[in-house]
């Protein structure tokens, strides 16, 4: 299946692996109790894909005036103002009524981001490449937190390993 997304379809297809949580603007569906429709971004991409359309019959028109003089011009002007009016109405919506209104589930990031073998590398100044290594294969064999695994080890102390893995996360 091929899928393609517009403008509107990041905060819609985050879904399971970040859980964003959109503001509610229209109720979910009596199958799934609790859903909040992503009709915010929904719209953005109806308007998105009116504005690839509109770009098309745009071209078209301007394709086919005849030398200074292109009949066309009146819808040229209509759908270029039209599209830009919806194009500014629909990137303020999606502003002021969805993006400012996200929020994420901290715990499940935090505990994402614990058992991320990734998050071994923060460690690797710490206690060494070959043992960061070491502990990022077996946190991912074993489903741990990379941090207990090192603190399991003797290779780091809990606190200090903390310390080292938000040095990181802050950059």
């Amino acid at each position: 299946m091929r899928t393609r997304r517009g403008p509107g379809g990041l905060p819609r297809q985050l879904g399971p692996g970040l859980r964003p949580s959109l503001p509610p603007r229209q109720a979910g569906s009596s199958v799934m109790p609790g859903k909040v429709n992503p009709v915010i971004p929904e719209v953005v991409n109806q308007i998105a894909f009116a504005t690839v359309g509109a770009d098309v019959a745009i071209t078209m028109a301007a394709d086919n005036g005849q030398l200074q003089l292109n009949a066309f011009e009146p819808l040229i002007g209509h759908l270029l103002l039209q599209h830009i009016a919806w194009l500014t109405r629909g990137c303020s919506a999606l502003r002021t009524l969805c993006v400012a209104g996200i929020t994420a589930d901290q715990e499940h990031l935090a505990r994402g981001a614990a058992h991320a073998v990734g998050a071994a590398t923060a460690l690797a100044a710490h206690i060494g490449h070959e043992a960061a290594a070491e502990v990022a294969r077996q946190a991912s064999l074993t489903g741990t937190d990379v941090i207990e695994v090192a603190v399991e080890r003797g290779l780091s102390e809990r606190e200090t390993a903390l310390r080292v893995m938000a040095a990181a996360a802050a950059g």
